[in-house]
């Protein structure tokens, strides 16, 4: 799949947004991608996970992961599709007082080979978290996936990062606002409250 293909499903959805942004790692920027958009239609979700799928599989084998697991909000619907597509169990983390961890009785066999999903990384945070209680829960992450890596490449989650596609997407600190976002309201649209 190529990156124009991967756009295309997020222009067709209405997922690729302009304005000003407040992501979730407390920068700002004039675009946004609304990954939700995209998943919520069944058969984008499926296209899109089979084309990551496909690249893990090339790269770590076709029997190299015992299951996926997500963060919750952004990666519950990747997860659950990337579990579809390796053939695999699905679970997620979700937040308990800011923290990450399993609930819902969702536990890891010692030694297990996960695949950790996102839906965008912008600098990794989220997914270096998510690594974290998984390696505490006994997994062996193996490598990690997004749909698309904002960061382009530079955001090191500790693992292979498998995507399918990065993109150069400019963040701004909120004390150094370029001129065309200075002065205008930022909205908040990702899945993760700020301090």
């Amino acid at each position: 799949m190529t990156p124009e293909e991967v756009l295309s499903h997020f222009r067709e959805s209405g997922a690729l947004l302009e304005g000003h942004f407040l992501l979730s790692s407390g920068l700002h920027s004039d675009r946004y991608l609304q990954c939700a958009r995209v998943l919520m239609h069944p058969k984008r979700a499926e296209i899109l996970c089979a084309a990551l799928a496909q690249k893990v599989k090339e790269t770590l084998g076709e029997d190299a992961v015992d299951y996926v697991v997500a963060p919750a909000m952004g990666g519950v619907v990747v997860g659950y599709e990337m579990a579809r597509q390796l053939g695999v169990p699905g679970m997620f983390t979700e937040r308990v007082d800011g923290v990450f961890t399993f609930r819902r009785g969702f536990e890891l066999p010692a030694g297990s080979r996960v695949v950790m999903s996102e839906d965008i990384v912008t600098t990794g945070k989220s997914s270096k978290e998510c690594i974290a209680v998984i390696e505490q829960s006994g997994g062996k992450v193996v490598g990690a996936t997004c749909l698309i890596d904002r960061s382009n490449g530079t955001a090191d989650v500790g693992v292979p990062l498998f995507s399918l596609m990065g993109m150069d997407v400019k963040t701004y600190d909120p004390n150094d606002l370029p001129p065309h976002l200075a002065g205008t309201e930022a909205i908040k649209p990702g899945s993760r409250n700020l301090k």
